[in-house]
């Protein structure tokens, strides 16, 4: 038989809750209840904030994370993308570029005044051999179009060099830069004086030799072949121009360095001076 003191525990506990649900009641209806849940959730979230300002510490960058992981994808392939995009507009600048020079130089082979009468038969270059004190290149022309050994071949602004093998369609021409090349020339005042310019290979300035000591020269003053009976070349084609020149006053010649007036390092088309020595 069940105790009297266990019987009234259940009915003093339901007589608690109805008593705490009609007082919840009677407070939410005056506004009470919402008052002191106000009160609770403001302590609440006091007391909490601390430990939620550590969670989104936390928690943002991971999201973060997560989120630049969804997106790496999309944002590398856009990366690519301009990359191409980037490299197209180089490449169509340096074809841009190579079309110009092409077409700067051809414009100067049809004005080539200083071949005077001479006949020449244009070239254009399609291969380049270069070391470090070799310079030659080869061009598109040969027997069949009349060019021989040892013929001058000029670019647009003078001497580029001489042909040294002769195929039936195809030359080879070593530039007045290589280590074996040497050109007579002419400069100063007329008559003007005579000098050896000597390649020192390519890249590098000519080296000019028999150039007395003391000589009167000038920066970008320009050395010219001097067609000496014998000579390799015709008179009066330009060659190179002064860039340094030093006093060799305890020596017996000048020492002077000097560029090439053809840019040898960009030569597109060129033109063989169908000329040898009489």
């Amino acid at each position: 038989m069940a105790s009297p003191r266990r019987s009234r525990r259940p009915r003093t506990t339901l007589l608690i809750l109805v008593l705490a649900a009609v007082t919840i009641i009677s407070l939410d209806a005056r506004g009470g209840f919402h008052r002191i849940t106000s009160g609770v959730k403001t302590v609440a979230s006091d007391a909490f904030a601390p430990v939620r300002s550590g969670i989104d510490g936390i928690i943002e960058p991971i999201g973060s994370f997560l989120a630049g992981s969804v997106h790496y994808g999309a944002v590398r392939q856009q990366n690519q993308k301009l990359q191409q995009e980037i490299n197209q507009l180089r490449q169509a600048q340096a074809s841009q570029h190579d079309i110009d020079q092409a077409m700067k130089q051809l414009s100067a082979l049809l004005n080539l005044t200083f071949v005077g009468n001479l006949q020449t038969v244009p070239a254009e270059v399609t291969n380049y051999g270069t070391s470090d004190f070799a310079a030659t290149i080869d061009i598109s022309v040969g027997r069949n179009n009349g060019v021989q050994l040892g013929m001058p071949v000029v670019g647009a602004g003078g001497l580029v060099g001489q042909v040294v093998q002769a195929n039936h369609s195809t030359a080879t021409v070593r530039l007045i830069t290589d280590g074996q090349s040497s050109v007579g020339v002419r400069f100063g005042p007329a008559p003007g004086s005579l000098g050896l310019l000597t390649g020192q290979g390519s890249g590098k300035p000519l080296d000019a030799d028999f150039v007395q000591s003391n000589t009167a020269l000038t920066n970008g003053e320009v050395f010219t072949t001097s067609g000496l009976q014998g000579a390799l070349f015709p008179p009066g084609l330009p060659v190179a121009r002064v860039v340094s020149h030093r006093n060799g006053t305890a020596s017996s010649q000048e020492t002077v360095a000097l560029q090439p007036l053809s840019d040898l390092a960009h030569l597109r088309y060129v033109s063989v001076v169908l000329w040898g020595p009489s």
